[in-house]
């Protein structure tokens, strides 16, 4: 039986979280950021620095105490390396690299990305017998990633092989930067999944992205060949989109007047913002979100098709988007797949998943070197 302190800090969320066997999340606390970064309408690196640097500690005394755990009966400490923030990542790090030489106590480290897909392992462990169906494809979407991954289990671990991401925004960056250019705050993602229940998502036609594989080179020389469909996103089009349908209805009076009105609201409701948006503009809502969950479902099921994979794995901050789930799970079913989603709260960023995905490497003894470092670019497969 093995109990994991896990640490999270790679952007805006300061996380900590006490995990055993990989499977039972005994306590998962996280301090956000939300009220620091929304009036600049998006996460500033060095204020998030400055918070985690503050919350770090409190965290990890108060995801102790839920669990009812004491420090020295922690087995092992997890941490994001990365990708993230490099200063927020460094935070995290700087933390578990004291606690682990105080303890004498191991600590791994752990890409962000797997975390993700370990959410949903996770929890699919606490409410199944069985392993979750191998191989898998993994849809990690949230505001700083959008990729694709196909997930085997090996003897030696896990295997992630990536097969397709974004070549701009992240789908949630997109999310981010329409509401900010409709005057809707921040994060921007909740607030239209909210207000995109009221509009026609087929009212204005969006660009759907058109990309071309990606090509690959011959061991033996020079010769390129074309893969046969690419499976890679991007969402910079459909935010252009977005702004020249603006300038183009001469909506920019109306959005200065809304932004106005919302920022003198402490925590606006959504009849707040639906007081302050005109049908045009409920529809415009609708129809980019839509774009964008098109675009994600149809991109990963043809993925799918294309790398006999058992399951769909959907995960990150993106997934908690209830027109995604559903729209996920109505055309998986036509083609005889089961979705996996993390629950809501483990969807956004979080130690627990960081905790389990840490396991497998506490039980094969994988651990961290001891310079080891923040990678603020840092890949999975």
């Amino acid at each position: 039986m093995a109990l994991i302190l896990g640490i999270e800090s790679s952007c805006d969320e300061t996380s900590a979280a006490v995990v055993r066997d990989g499977a039972q999340v005994l306590s998962n606390v996280v301090s956000s950021q939300i009220a620091t970064h929304a009036p600049y309408g998006g996460v500033v690196p060095e204020l998030a620095s400055r918070e985690h640097l503050r919350a770090i500690v409190p965290v990890v005394r108060e995801a102790l105490q839920r669990a009812n755990v004491e420090m020295k009966a922690i087995d092992a400490l997890a941490v994001t390396q990365g990708p993230g923030l490099a200063g927020a990542l460094l935070v995290g790090i700087t933390y578990a690299k004291a606690l682990s030489f105080a303890l004498s106590k191991p600590l791994i480290s752990v890409n962000h990305l797997e975390g993700h897909i370990h959410a949903v392992l996770l929890e699919h462990r606490q409410t199944h017998s069985e392993e979750l169906p191998m191989p898998s494809l993994a849809l990690v979407v949230s505001g700083g990633h959008t990729h694709l991954y196909r997930v085997d289990r090996t003897v030696q671990g896990w295997k992630y092989r990536n097969v397709g991401r974004t070549l701009d925004d992240a789908a949630g960056e997109a999310f981010d930067k329409v509401a900010k250019l409709l005057g809707l705050g921040y994060p921007g993602g909740p607030i239209i999944e909210q207000l995109a229940l009221q509009g026609n998502p087929q009212a204005i036609a969006m660009p759907r992205s058109q990309i071309k594989a990606r090509q690959k080179k011959h061991a033996r020389g020079e010769e390129f060949e074309a893969a046969s469909e690419s499976y890679d996103f991007s969402f910079s089009g459909i935010k252009t989109s977005v702004l020249r349908f603006v300038e183009s209805h001469a909506m920019k009076p109306a959005i200065a007047e809304r932004q106005h009105s919302l920022s003198a609201v402490e925590n606006p409701t959504v009849e707040d913002y639906l007081a302050h948006c005109d049908r045009l503009t409920l529809d415009l809502i609708a129809s980019f979100q839509e774009a964008v969950v098109q675009d994600l479902v149809a991109k990963t099921l043809n993925a799918a098709q294309k790398f006999e994979v058992e399951a769909l794995i959907v995960t990150g901050g993106v997934a908690a988007n209830s027109r995604l789930r559903s729209q996920f799970v109505e055309r998986a079913e036509r083609q005889g797949l089961r979705v996996f989603f993390p629950s809501r709260g483990l969807s956004t960023d979080n130690a627990a998943m960081i905790a389990a995905a840490a396991y497998p490497n506490f039980l094969a003894g994988t651990f961290a070197e001891e310079h080891f470092s923040a990678e603020a670019s840092m890949r999975l497969g």
